[in-house]
Order: structure tokens, then C-alpha cells, then sequence
């Protein structure tokens, strides 16, 4: 989108919302809420723009950080306006009046309170969320084997390097025998973030840490990215598995590039049935791809279980009502077929930080046989 529709539509959003509350507030509320209004017009197509509008790295992180922190508060102003003005239709329908004035001040103050909730559930760290997946046949020597998850941290203009080390101190207290990273790792450059990611490379697990691309790795330059993980030791997997020993038995865990990589390079076309080619017969089959909509190929492959991540359970509001229209689940566990796909909301946040009703998790999925 070019900048002059970037900043046109964001004029007209906050003008509408202008139009919608203000006149109907007391004189002093009414233009405070013009001025902060008028400030968020401004800021948060910025902070959309604002590797391109300044040099500085810094510099632009910082204007990032207000710009975001204004785009979840015109967030929750947009949506509860939008509620309010069918509301009061429906009452002005049903012959009530007198509630234009008290829903205006409560809009407001409602979004700064979801605003600040939500900021805080964002940057705290995520909590492991425990799943147990029962699997038909699982071998009696895999029963307990756990892959502890983490996906779309999204390290960049207000995620660095404390954020992401308090992850990796908490991944490594649970001493998982594998640890997953489902892509949307960064948004931003090695050159900009090397520094930010090295705590990934105290990460320790069993059998070894890896990594599939997501959609963010494209737009942040993915070749550089395989090759800084690499250099971190952890293992890409790109269209390939690995068949891992664990107390006698076996098991293979496959990776595919993002579902949209191939729209960035040809090479990255997201291809399950390619990722167990020469694999061993009769083996649990486990496939880390980003996206949860790998599943109806994962599926025909023959996997058994397809670990995902890319939605952020919607992160907040309105934004979990749309997340269907694109993908086939949300969040949490699910059954297509015989595969099973459990889809993580997430370990850290994109765009605005802020979590309301989808809370950041650390995922230990723990492989249990079936009853």
C-alpha cells in the first residue's frame, strides 16, 4: 500500500471515530480525546513507515514503540465504537434515549483499560502451556516424549534480546527432549538483530533444537536467517526430516518451509510429501510447519501430527474473528483425518503489544498413547 493511502486511511478511521465521540463528551474530554486522536492519526502509520522515514535504527524502534502502542489503543477505540453505534440503534429503535453521552465517556475509558491489560499480557513472559496428544500406536518407550514449542516471537522494533533470553531460560528449565521453533522468529535483519537472537544459541534440548521458516523470515531476508540459525546451532529443516533415538525407539520429525515461501523464492515451496522422502516405514510421523493450513497436505503424506503456529490465537480483538477466513484452526489441539495439528497462540506478539483473550505460551506438547 502507498503511503499517501496509508495515511488517508488512517485520517479517515480516526476522523470517524472523532465525529462518533467527541461531540458527545463534555467540552474538556471532548478535546482531549481530538488531540489524542489527532496524535494516533499521525503515529501509527509511522510507525508502519518507519524504517522508511528515518536512518536510525534506534531511532525508528522508538517511534515504532509509540506508534504500536497507539495502533492498540485505536484498536479497541474502532471496535467499541463500531459496538456502540448498534447499540444505540437498537435503542433508538426500541424509543430509548438518554445514552449517547454516557456510552461516549465509557468507550474511551474502556479502551485504555484494554489497552493497558493487554500490554501487560504481552510483555510479560509467556507461560508453558502443558498438552499431552494421545497418538494411536505410539511406541510404549515414546509415551512421555515431550516438544516444547515456541513460535512467533516476532523479535524486531519492540522485542530484543531480554525479551527473547527470558524465553530460552524458561524453554531450558523443562528439559524437553526436543525443542521446536515454528518460524516468525524476527522482523528485521541480521544485520539489526543478530545481537537480539543470540540467546537462541544457549538453547538445550536432547535431541537438538529446529527451526522452519514462517512468513516473517521472508520479509526479513530468509537465506541470511538460515544461515545466522545454522550458525547458531540449530538445525533448519527445509522440505526434510530426521529420525530421532530415543530409549530404543524411533521417530522421524520433518520440516517444511512457510506455506507462502515459494511466492519469495521457488526453491521454498512448502512440500510435506518431499520432507519424508526416503524416511523409514512405520515410524510416528511429527511435521513442524508454520502455518496451520500445511495440514490437508501433511495429512495426504501420512503424518501423524503437524505442529503449528502463525495464527497468535488472534492476539486480541477483533482480529480472532478473521483469523478463520484464512486458516483452518485457531488455536489449541485439533483432529483432520488422522492427523492431529496443534497450532500454538504464540510465545511473543506482532505489530501492537498487546494480548486480550489469546495469551503467549510456551507449548510442551507431551506424546501420550492412545486410550
Amino acid at each position: 500500500m502507498s503511503l499517501s493511502k496509508i495515511i488517508g486511511l488512517s485520517a479517515a478511521l480516526h476522523l470517524y471515530l472523532g465525529l462518533r465521540l467527541a461531540p458527545s463528551l463534555p467540552l474538556p474530554a471532548g478535546i482531549a480525546l481530538a488531540v489524542l486522536l489527532l496524535a494516533s492519526a499521525v503515529l501509527v502509520p509511522a510507525a508502519l513507515l518507519a524504517r522508511r522515514l528515518l536512518r536510525s535504527v534506534a531511532a525508528a524502534d522508538r517511534l515504532t514503540w509509540v506508534g504500536m502502542l497507539f495502533m492498540g489503543l485505536f484498536s479497541s477505540l474502532f471496535v467499541l465504537t463500531v459496538l456502540r453505534d448498534v447499540l444505540l440503534l437498537a435503542l433508538h429503535l426500541a424509543g430509548r434515549t438518554g445514552w449517547n453521552e454516557p456510552t461516549a465517556a465509557a468507550v474511551p475509558l474502556l479502551a485504555l483499560a484494554f489497552t493497558a491489560v493487554g500490554f501487560f499480557n504481552a510483555r510479560r513472559p509467556a507461560r508453558v502451556k502443558r498438552v499431552d496428544i494421545s497418538l494411536p500406536g505410539l511406541p510404549a518407550a515414546l509415551a512421555g516424549f515431550r516438544i516444547v514449542q515456541i513460535s512467533d516471537i516476532h523479535v524486531g522494533p519492540t522485542i530484543k534480546q531480554g525479551y527473547l533470553q527470558a524465553i530460552v531460560e524458561r524453554v531450558n528449565a523443562l528439559h524437553p527432549d526436543v525443542i521446536a521453533i515454528t518460524g516468525d522468529l524476527v522482523d528485521g535483519s541480521v544485520a539489526e538483530l543478530r545481537a537480539h537472537v543470540a540467546p537462541l544459541a544457549a538453547l538445550r534440548a536432547r535431541h537438538g533444537v529446529f527451526f522452519v521458516t514462517g512468513n516473517h523470515e521472508y520479509y526479513s531476508g530468509v537465506h541470511g536467517w538460515v544461515d545466522e540459525l545454522r550458525r547458531l546451532q540449530i538445525r533448519v529443516l527445509h522440505n526434510e526430516h530426521v529420525v530421532i533415538h530415543h530409549e530404543g525407539a524411533d521417530l522421524v520429525l520433518a520440516g517444511v518451509p512457510d506455506f507462502s515461501g515459494h511466492h519469495f523464492d521457488p526453491a521454498h515451496r512448502s512440500d510435506p510429501a518431499a520432507a519424508l522422502g526416503g524416511a523409514p516405514q512405520g515410524l510416528l510421523r511429527v511435521l513442524l510447519a508454520h502455518q496451520p493450513r500445511t495440514a490437508a497436505a501433511a495429512a495426504e503424506a501420512g503424518f501423524d501430527l503437524q505442529i503449528s503456529g502463525h495464527t497468535h490465537g488472534g492476539q486480541f480483538l477483533p482480529w480472532n474473528w478473521f483469523v478463520p477466513l484464512q486458516q483452518p484452526f485457531t488455536a489449541g489441539l485439533h483432529q483432520l483425518g488422522r492427523l492431529q495439528v496443534y497450532v500454538s497462540r504464540g510465545t511473543g506478539y506482532w505489530g501492537p503489544p498487546k494480548r486480550l483473550g489469546a495469551p503467549s505460551e510456551i507449548s510442551e506438547l507431551r506424546l501420550a498413547p492412545s486410550a
